[in-house]
């Protein structure tokens, strides 16, 4: 009887003890995935937050298991070329794993997760360095939403600020932040405290592999693109 490929020996080299034994958990959870579910998605993914992707898969919980990490690990587990798959086709997925990335396996029907990727939508706050997606400016003149007890740590933010009467105001206009430029620290916190939330969190579909069928999701990228 032939050996299985899943069976086959993977070295994991130049890593310690420890590392090795997670990226070895890792490549046979993969592998026990290949076996269990229908069907395997490469998704890519923005402004990644980890408490609404962790409430994402919770729904899925059931019919699919989602893989985040390294995506040298999770080619190993899949197989970077046909000679080295653990099961055919899947070495065509593998070379889509690059970037900000992931693998669902599901046993999902497939106009069901497109749906249920196609809809996902998180807005929140944006972080440091982020680009901002629009021009805030604020007028001269008080700040009716920031209580006195703010206007010490808004000073320390840059903003032109003073007390009158118990009322916090600006002296002069102040920009927040330009759109398409990345935020400061500063300009980070003081969106959150005026409720302006610039990031969107974002999963995109990238191509599926099942026992009959590969597709390529994103548009103008196919297979060579990967390759070249």
């Amino acid at each position: 009887m032939p050996k299985s490929k899943r069976d086959r020996p993977v070295t994991l080299s130049k890593t310690k003890k420890k590392g090795k034994v997670r990226k070895e958990n890792v490549v046979n959870s993969i592998r026990d995935a290949v076996e269990k579910y229908d069907s395997v998605y490469v998704f890519s993914f923005e402004n990644m937050r980890n408490l609404k992707f962790k409430e994402f898969r919770e729904q899925l919980k059931s019919s699919s298991r989602f893989f985040l990490g390294s995506n040298k690990v999770m080619q190993v587990a899949l197989g970077r070329s046909e000679s080295d798959e653990i099961k055919p086709g899947l070495y065509k997925i593998s070379k889509f794993l690059r970037g900000n990335s992931g693998l669902c396996f599901t046993s999902l029907p497939k106009e069901e997760v497109e749906r249920l990727f196609n809809e996902y939508e998180e807005y929140d706050y944006s972080r440091t360095g982020n680009s901002a997606t629009e021009t805030v400016e604020l007028k001269e003149g008080p700040l009716d939403q920031f209580t006195h007890e703010m206007e010490p740590f808004l000073r320390k933010q840059g903003m032109p600020v003073r007390l009158n009467k118990g009322v916090v105001e600006l002296v002069s206009d102040y920009v927040v932040c330009e759109e398409g430029k990345p935020l400061s620290p500063e300009a980070a916190r003081i969106l959150r405290l005026l409720g302006i939330r610039m990031a969107t969190f974002k999963l995109h579909l990238v191509c599926r592999s099942s026992s009959d069928e590969f597709e390529v999701y994103r548009e103008g990228e196919t297979e060579s693109d990967v390759e070249s």
